[in-house]
């Protein structure tokens, strides 16, 4: 029992002293280990490696872990890697193995204690199978390899990776080989896995669009003439962090007059005025997983009667794409616009049969992207576009036109999830839609 006690102690102890594990909201660990074996029937025999995020390079930009690395591991810590054998024939057995680099001891007086392959309780705090020090994945890739040479043939990593190249070249010089055999592109079997969230994905999407509607709302209040575009991306910015998030899921795009109309503008350097349109495309991130919310908002509080002509179509060509939706049936980002299960189809063919440019021509031509993008651990997570919209995916509808002879660009976008029904859900359900909850919000103490 004495012995127990040590134990179980030493591993409380070892685990408190880990606070970055902890950081995020974390999944089961459970979860995790069901993409890992999904994964690993993918790999036709073969092995994965996976390589975490590097540092950044500057100290204002804070880390932040691979998409797919994450989405397999909820290990947030950088220079790790990961290794799945896929199960093949008798002889090759399903394994996974997490490698830890070697503690830094002098470092750690700066960043905090790690943890590593001798840390008590590694693995049942990783809920990887197997932890080893980083110094062993060579022989370890090299064993798998020996025991069946097709495997040489078969690793799946990360095709950008430069840990992963150089482990490809000294896998092949390990084994004598004259040439190292092209590695497969371990992200593109993800993708497929990604598409469709579970349950625990899906709630912390939905916390990631509370916060981000908690600060689209006090960007509301806060829209006023003199008031900077930077100044409004900072207020948000300071909702996301007492909410719990920890960053924007993209650069907070605050956009006025003449901005308004430049889709992705990111400066945020103007003072807005009074009779200016001005765009709010920014949300962010909860535990790793991403919100994307836009709504346009008037300067002064009371829109145009032509900002609102603009507005009203669309929000007609946002609530047509919604309406036109079927489960398994329609597609999102479909740049061409002429597939009739298309999203884009519906919503384009909205705004080119309601409202006129100045010049008397259709509207259609200053609408310039697509309806909307797959959302995940990334805002645009990964997806094969036109992608066929099923239950658990999480995705944006975003029309959009902008009319910089008229200084007015106006974007409405929402998050959906697709129900285990069939039936979209709106993510951002709470959040002002229509121009006269915008322009009552703007009024609200």
């Amino acid at each position: 029992m004495k012995s127990t006690r040590i134990l179980i102690g030493a591993l409380l102890a070892a685990l408190s002293l880990i606070p970055a594990l902890h950081a995020l909201e974390k999944q089961p660990i459970g979860d995790y280990h069901a993409r890992r074996a999904a994964l690993a029937t993918r790999l036709d025999g073969g092995v994965a490696v996976l390589f975490a995020a590097p540092e950044p390079v500057l100290d204002f930009a804070p880390y932040r872990q691979d998409s797919n690395f994450y989405y397999l591991t909820g290990w947030n810590e950088p220079g790790a890697a990961l290794m799945i054998v896929s199960p093949s024939g008798a002889s090759q057995k399903y394994r996974e193995i997490l490698f830890l680099p070697t503690r830094d001891l002098h470092l750690e007086k700066y960043t905090g204690v790690k943890m590593d392959a001798t840390t008590p309780g590694v693995e049942q705090a990783t809920g990887v199978d197997a932890v080893e020090p980083m110094t062993a994945l060579p022989a370890e890739l090299n064993k798998v390899v020996d025991a069946n040479r097709y495997v040489a043939r078969m690793i799946w990593t990360q095709p950008d990776a430069q840990p992963a190249q150089a482990l490809v070249r000294f896998n092949a010089a390990t084994l004598g080989m004259d040439a190292a055999p092209a590695a497969h592109d371990v992200t593109a079997l993800l993708t497929a896995l990604r598409d469709v969230k579970d349950a625990g994905e899906i709630e912390l999407l939905k916390k990631a669009s509370v916060a981000s509607i908690t600060a689209q709302r006090e960007m509301m209040r806060a829209v006023k003439p003199g008031v900077t575009e930077r100044a409004i991306a900072g207020r948000m910015t300071a909702v996301w962090l007492e909410q719990g998030c920890e960053r924007p899921s993209y650069a907070p795009i605050v956009g006025s007059g003449i901005n308004s109309t430049t889709l992705h503008y990111a400066e945020n350097a103007r003072t807005m005025e009074s009779g200016d349109i001005v765009v709010v495309d920014a949300a962010c991130e909860f535990s790793m997983y991403a919100s994307d919310i836009t709504r346009t908002v008037p300067v002064s509080g009371h829109f145009t009667a032509r900002q609102r002509e603009i507005y009203n179509i669309v929000l007609g060509a946002q609530k047509a794409a919604i309406e036109a939706f079927v489960a398994g049936k329609s597609t999102i980002n479909d740049r061409d616009r002429k597939d009739p299960n298309s999203l884009d189809t519906v919503a384009y063919n909205y705004i080119n049969t309601h409202g006129k440019a100045l010049d008397g021509a259709p509207l259609g031509k200053y609408w310039l992207h697509g309806l909307g993008h797959m959302m995940g651990i990334d805002v645009h997570d990964p997806g094969d576009y036109p992608a066929v919209l099923k239950p658990g995916m999480v995705f944006t509808i975003e029309p959009g036109v902008y009319i910089p002879e008229e200084k007015i660009g106006v974007r409405i976008e929402c998050d959906f999830l697709v129900g285990a029904d069939g039936k979209l859900i709106d993510l951002d359900a709470d959040l002002p839609h229509t121009a006269d909850e915008v322009e009552a919000a703007m009024q609200a103490k």
